[in-house]
């Protein structure tokens, strides 16, 4: 739900007095409170303690080590769409982004800490609530709030190890809280069976939780449409492809059918249920709505992580670490801020009317003290849904926590699922290719014969099964982007090695010129007006005129121009040598570029499972690979 009130802002005191009881807000994975502590009765004795029980189990969604910054904005980079921090492999961020990941990097070791911080705080609420006497014996009103706050710890204990699992595979669950002398000998669980018991769970949740116009004032909180959601997403992902985590290798479970029926069912109801969230008619407004911190009229996010307090601990980095980058800066501002840059055909994959370009790309950087927009090269071009220019009010170069909350999931997701699982059961039926150009067609203003003509130009097609999910791969390609799914999805799919090898194809033939970037400027040319947007001069679709004339008072960026044999060649791995021309050799020494190292069935789509915590657990065997 968008959120009127700042519910975490508001229960912040509730959650200190109620929530630090429970789990330290720094525990290592292994060293956890255990359940049996003075204060658990009397926190469960209250509808008012539960409450703040179930917030604290909220927390751990947000701060710098989960989607605050690093689950959000490191883990899903490098993919085909979006670019993590420039440079070679570093031993923390960049060496997620190059996949030349360690069990020892600590922008591993801290998420997978604080993600098992979540779990355990929802496994005992989980196991307390339930126990309280009012959950059986109280007023109406109270069964209800503890009904709720159970779904709530139920739905929050899925999202959180759905996250280790599609992040690290084969990870220990455990389903009841730490006790008193526990010896923690835990192995790894099979994904299968983890994501198995997570779906039956969401279904039990989906009884206890409202819908969000039953719920009361607007805030994050989970309700039944999250709900539903998040089991079809983790429906998908059960059925969907899945590196092995003792080979490498990708794998598929037989029953995979079984799965895409959940979740065709799930986006079924929700999508019958369009007075409770929709998809908003504007595509812009979605995502300025969360950067205004105001409420999104259709409910068009379903779940979303609320931020707070410009903390480490509670705050976000969205808008800061990402989006437009603040230019002629040194320091923390060069190397911090504005980190995602796009893979440059990402730009060229969007027809060009279509209008989540401009929302999902911004090819400007901004002033450090002003919003003052300035054209950058394509190898520079950022993301844009997060944006500090569009933070009301504005904000300075100096300001790193703008506190955007998180969409994890959004109405448009549930169309598309929906449309990828009657595709896969049903062949691509009217309602499978209805709810694929509902969402295209947004895009175009709301024009489904506009939708399908681009579609039909862009070489995709809805019919025949195999044509339809290729036109479904690429219309979540356009609509997610840096949003982190789409390395998510290629996996699920079975489809990243394919997708990694043909981005790196098409910036090749980008710097070559050739089709079907053949019309890509070498360069443009822009002016900035006293007070406003950017404005290029010159078409992204047309090549540059010979001889090459600067409009009177613009800038020159060398924008494809950018994309260069230096830049081709970082996206190969250290060692190789590289060919642009004929005759033309680069040896390539240090690989910064996308996904440079990354090389197919050494099992890099997982993390490796931090080192500390296999120290402290015997039991449990390191993923393929590290």
């Amino acid at each position: 739900m968008k959120s009127f009130i700042p519910f975490r802002a508001a229960v912040a005191a509730v959650v200190l007095a109620g929530g630090a009881g429970l789990v330290s807000s720094c525990k290592d994975y292994l060293d956890i409170e255990p359940v049996a502590l003075n204060t658990t009765a009397y926190t469960f004795s209250t509808v008012a303690g539960a409450t703040a029980a179930v917030i604290g189990a909220y927390d751990p969604l947000s701060g710098d080590q989960a989607y605050g910054t690093r689950i959000s904005m490191y883990f899903p980079y490098d993919s085909d769409e979006m670019i993590g921090s420039a440079g070679p492999a570093d031993g923390a961020r960049r060496s997620i982004a190059r996949y030349t990941m360690l069990p020892t990097n600590t922008e591993i070791t801290n998420p997978w800490n604080q993600l098992y911080q979540g779990v355990e705080r929802s496994n005992i609420c989980i196991q307390q609530i339930p126990q309280m006497d009012l959950y059986t014996n109280g007023s109406a009103a109270d069964k209800d709030a503890l009904r709720r706050l159970h779904g709530e710890a139920l739905t929050l204990r899925a999202q959180y190890y759905f996250e280790l699992v599609r992040n690290w595979g084969d990870v220990p669950a455990q389903f009841t809280p730490s006790v008193s002398g526990q010896d923690f000998n835990l192995p790894n669980a099979d994904r299968k069976a983890t994501l198995t018991k997570l779906i039956e769970d969401l279904l039990l949740a989906e009884e206890l939780v409202p819908w969000r116009t039953a719920a009361g004032p607007a805030n994050e909180r989970i309700t039944k449409g999250a709900v539903k959601a998040l089991r079809a997403r983790l429906a998908l992902f059960r059925g969907g492809y899945y590196a092995n985590a003792r080979t490498g290798q990708m794998e598929r479970a037989p029953d995979y059918q079984d799965y895409y029926r959940i979740a065709r069912q799930e986006c079924a109801e929700l999508m019958a249920n369009r007075g409770e969230h929709n998809l908003n008619p504007s595509f812009l407004e979605v995502f300025k709505s969360i950067n205004e911190k105001r409420a999104e009229a259709a409910n068009e996010i379903l779940f979303q992580v609320g931020m707070s307090t410009a903390t480490a601990g509670s705050g976000s980095k969205l808008g800061y670490y990402n989006g437009p980058r603040l230019q002629n800066t040194t320091g923390i501002y060069g190397s911090t801020q504005g980190a995602v840059t796009i893979a440059p055909p990402y730009f060229y994959a969007f027809d060009s009317t279509d209008t989540r370009r401009d929302v999902t790309i911004t090819p400007y950087g901004i002033g450090t003290g002003t919003n003052f927009q300035s054209g950058v090269a394509l190898n520079s071009v950022t993301d844009g849904k997060f944006r500090r220019d569009w933070h009301v009010p504005p904000v300075t170069g100096s300001v790193n926590y703008l506190d955007y909350n998180w969409p994890l999931i959004r109405f448009a997701d549930v169309l598309l699922m929906y449309a990828e699982a009657e595709n896969e059961l049903n062949g691509p039926t009217a309602s499978a290719q209805s709810a694929l150009l509902e969402v295209r067609g947004r895009a175009f203003g709301g024009d489904r014969t506009k939708a399908q003509a681009t579609l039909t130009a862009a070489g995709f097609s809805l019919a025949g099964k195999d044509n339809f999910f290729n036109a479904l791969v690429n219309e979540r390609y356009l609509e997610f982007g840096s949003e982190g799914i789409r390395k998510y999805d290629l996996i699920r799919w079975n489809l990243f090695a394919t997708k990694i090898a043909e981005v790196k194809a098409n910036i090749e033939k980008m710097a070559r010129g050739e089709a079907p970037y053949q019309n890509v400027p070498l360069y443009m040319y822009y002016r900035t007006p006293a007070a406003g947007p950017v404005q290029w001069t010159r078409s992204f679709y047309r090549p540059s005129p010979t001889p090459n004339t600067a409009p009177a008072g613009t800038v020159r960026v060398n924008w494809r121009q950018a994309i260069n044999g230096a830049y081709v060649a970082n996206t190969k791995p250290v060692g190789t040598s590289y060919v642009l021309t004929p005759g033309g050799n680069a040896d390539v020494s240090v690989a910064s570029g996308l996904a440079a190292e990354y090389v197919p069935n050494r099992g890099k789509e997982l993390l490796p499972i931090p080192q500390s915590t296999l120290s402290s657990d015997p039991a449990l065997v390191q993923n393929f690979g590290y």
